[in-house]
């Protein structure tokens, strides 16, 4: 500008004869190098106007893609604060579930222990079922074999505690106060034995009974030795009817065992009797194996 000022007062004073031509020239062409540079500057500021316009075009288009950013954001956040509730929430199930678990799994031990008790009481309570089956049987099987003699009226055949007895009365076998046996008495015991000698692996206890009538003899001083008397009678016959020794004894009870009251006749006749005991195998019985290793 201050070079245009000073070319148009070269020019005036140029027109008023004040400045030589060499001046005005020289003005002139400094004036149209400045005039050059101004258009230069004009042009370029378009340029820079036109940049300046678009870079606030792309400032524009990044704020908004700031605000975009900055909404998806806000969006993640809140996303985020979701997923942190769901992994607390999951955290507060997941620790339910373990006590749940725990608490399951005991129940389960309790009831797996319960099991297994109740598999071994079943187990056991099968095994008291075929034992007690097999002692059925097995008198089922003695009242067929005496059958005759029971029908006849010469014994009989009962559980007295939880034994197998084949009960005769002494009455029929021996005369009152007497140790030896008559001839039908010998004869009964004799099918008795022969009876018994065909059940295999099987042992018995001859037992002598009384009534509460008291005896006092030289021979008999009481009842114990008239019970023993008539039971070693009782073993003889046995064993001559071809019953193996070793599967036999004797025992006497004397009176202190009746089986009925001993206040009339009738009580006391059957209290007088001769009991042949089929001894229980106790081998099958439960504990047995233990008993028998503390007894050794």
């Amino acid at each position: 500008m201050r070079r245009f000022l000073m070319l148009a007062l070269v020019a005036a004073l140029a027109l008023t004869g004040c400045v030589t031509q060499k001046s005005y020239d020289l003005l002139k062409s400094d004036y149209d190098r400045t005039l050059n540079d101004l258009n230069g500057c004009i042009t370029r500021r378009g340029e820079l106007e036109n940049e300046v316009t678009g870079l606030k075009a792309q400032i524009a288009e990044l704020e908004s893609q700031r605000q975009g950013v900055v909404a998806e954001l806000a969006g993640c956040e809140r996303a985020l604060k979701g997923l942190q509730e769901d992994l607390d929430a999951c955290e507060k199930g997941s620790k339910s579930v373990a006590v749940e678990k725990a608490k399951l799994l005991r129940e389960y031990q309790s009831l797996s222990a319960s099991a297994d008790e109740m598999r071994a009481a079943l187990a056991e309570l099968s095994k008291r079922k075929e034992q007690a089956e097999a002692r059925l049987a097995e008198y089922r099987d003695l009242l067929a074999r005496f059958k005759t003699l029971i029908d006849a009226g010469k014994l009989k055949v009962k559980i007295v505690d939880g034994r197998m007895v084949v009960e005769l009365p002494s009455d029929v076998l021996f005369d009152s106060g007497s140790a030896s046996l008559g001839k039908d008495g010998k004869t009964a015991i004799q099918e008795v034995a022969k009876v018994l000698a065909q059940i295999p692996e099987r042992r018995y206890q001859v037992e002598g009974h009384t009534d509460n009538r008291p005896i006092r003899t030289a021979t008999f001083p009481s009842n114990w030795e008239l019970a023993s008397a008539r039971a070693l009678t009782v073993v003889r016959a046995m064993l001559e009817a071809g019953l193996p020794p070793e599967r036999v004894s004797a025992a006497s009870f004397g009176e202190f065992k009746p089986a009925r009251a001993n206040d009339t006749d009738e009580g006391r006749a059957g209290n007088r009797r001769i009991e042949i005991v089929v001894v229980p195998d106790l081998t099958g019985l439960p504990g047995f194996d233990e008993l028998n290793q503390i007894s050794q």
